[in-house]
């Protein structure tokens, strides 16, 4: 029911009674604008140079997209894009942060390339085996935290300085495979917790891409998850750690029906995308809860 306003009503002493009601009207007017949106200035979800928050209320809704290869599609509707920093340009990442998506920057962290543009830094006395599948790749010594650390710490800041507010460490697993070292489940783990710890120094969220089998110690230390094929693999109760914590857990398949493998990753609260090995722009969400 509508209700006549105070000063809509004949007042006894007219002067005083129109002189408060304006005053009350003006206050009132002002308030509300003070209050009101204003078009085109609304503030960033992630404010430049802070590190990207991973909101718990979020953690199970998040949609993402993973493109390493081909122009940055902008106009996917993503929450999250984990992109290659050094083939990502500034124009792409300012274009995705107006449409305030947030960023995260793939990082090879125990593995080098001859392509690399940082290649001449690697001392040769940490250069290891082959990579399985990649012949020109190297495992890196990871107990070398003095030779690797300036190297590792420069293509972190080559993300903060593209606009990127989170870290996502690739091939952070060489225990589990041949590198030509004698590395063990702890020299890994204490590699993986420094690159962790120097992300935040350096204000990125980190995050872990696969190493499963030690996920229940890392954890504590990073913010997100990234994973392949767990469906495939039959692993994906391995990651709970993180969607338990309600930490993002980002998960792709290259093979298989969506249709099929999503109802066993969004029941586990993962954000899940089918993809292409090659990792363009091309993807197919499972649908939110």
């Amino acid at each position: 029911m509508w209700i006549r306003p105070a000063w809509a009503v004949p007042p006894v002493r007219p002067v005083r009674v129109l002189r408060r009601g304006l005053g009350r009207g003006v206050a009132a007017l002002v308030t509300m604008l003070l209050l009101a949106p204003v078009p085109g200035c609304r503030a960033p979800l992630v404010p430049p140079g802070a590190p990207t928050p991973w909101p718990t209320a979020l953690a199970h809704q998040w949609q993402w997209q993973w493109q390493l290869t081909g122009p940055v599609d902008v106009t996917v509707d993503a929450d999250v894009f984990l992109l290659d920093p050094v083939l990502t340009t500034s124009t792409e990442t300012a274009a995705l942060r107006a449409r305030d998506r947030r960023l995260v920057c793939q990082v090879r962290v125990g593995t080098y390339a001859p392509t690399d543009p940082d290649a001449s830094r690697f001392p040769a006395d940490v250069l290891g085996a082959a990579v399985a599948g990649r012949p020109e790749s190297r495992w890196l010594d990871v107990r070398r935290w003095d030779a690797l650390e300036p190297v590792l710490a420069d293509r972190f800041r080559l993300c903060r300085g593209k606009g990127f507010g989170a870290v996502a460490i690739n091939d952070a697993d060489g225990y589990q495979h041949r590198p030509g070292f004698s590395l063990d489940f702890d020299d890994q783990l204490l590699f993986n917790r420094r690159l962790a710890t120097l992300a935040r120094q350096l204000d990125l969220s980190p995050g872990l891409v696969d190493d499963v089998p030690q996920v229940a110690a890392l954890a504590p230390d990073f913010d997100f998850a990234v994973n392949q094929e767990c469906v495939r693999r039959r692993e994906c109760a391995k990651l709970l750690p993180f969607a338990d914590a309600d930490k993002p857990v980002f998960h792709v398949e290259y093979t298989g029906d969506p249709a099929a493998f999503c109802v066993t990753t969004v029941g586990y609260g993962f954000a899940s995308i089918r993809k292409d090995h090659a990792l363009d722009a091309w993807r197919q969400p499972c649908p939110l809860p």
